[in-house]
């Protein structure tokens, strides 16, 4: 039961410090009078679906590697924090872009693709994470996702009403990712035995 906690907790601390920034683009799309919310909502079950499949597809490499070898992937989302870090440290702000489409299939790919081009270090993130865990414990992580992702649209149509709420996550949420990424990374990296590898 412990174990399933835990689990359940990891997925959800991975899936909103990966996709923090993608509120903020639901709030550009949900404000867009040319997209209806069931547009916008398929649109970003096919992007976080796509960034899932890929990852999960990825991480098929432990089959033929050994988990201190596979823990080896916890670089990238350390590697991914410190690069964010060091963007924080300069100033930088993500600037998001979204595409604008005719027609209902038209925007529900712009909300995907969105999704996709944005998450592109999710991919990074999550293909370690699933690298060193079960395919139960995958399709676990699936069913959170899937939850989260609901709870992100709800609160991102909500936040549409209530922007003056929005705007301390916008202010603090990017300092707290960076961290997160370099502690996952190097929870990977240990769970996976790799520091010993290191070491040896």
């Amino acid at each position: 039961m412990q174990d399933i906690l835990a689990l359940l907790g990891l997925a959800i601390v991975i899936f909103a410090s990966t996709n923090i920034d993608d509120i903020f683009i639901l709030l550009a799309f949900f404000t867009d009078s040319k997209f209806k919310p069931r547009q916008i909502i398929t649109g970003q079950y096919l992007g976080i679906g796509a960034l899932f499949l890929i990852s999960a597809l990825g991480s098929l490499v432990s089959l033929v590697l050994a988990p201190e070898y596979v823990g080896l992937l916890g670089i990238a989302p350390i590697l991914i924090g410190l690069k964010k870090l060091y963007d924080l440290i300069r100033g930088e702000e993500e600037s998001e872009e979204y595409l604008e489409s005719h027609g209902s299939n038209g925007r529900i790919l712009a909300v995907a693709a969105v999704t996709m081009a944005n998450g592109g270090d999710n991919i990074g993130i999550y293909t370690p994470l699933f690298a060193t865990r079960s395919a139960v414990e995958i399709v676990v992580i699936g069913i959170v996702f899937v939850l989260m992702t609901a709870l992100w649209l709800l609160l991102a149509h909500w936040l549409v009403s209530h922007r003056t709420i929005g705007a301390p996550i916008r202010r603090y949420g990017y300092k707290v990712v960076p961290f997160v990424l370099v502690a996952l990374g190097i929870i990977i990296m240990v769970e996976a035995g790799t520091f010993g590898l290191i070491v040896n």
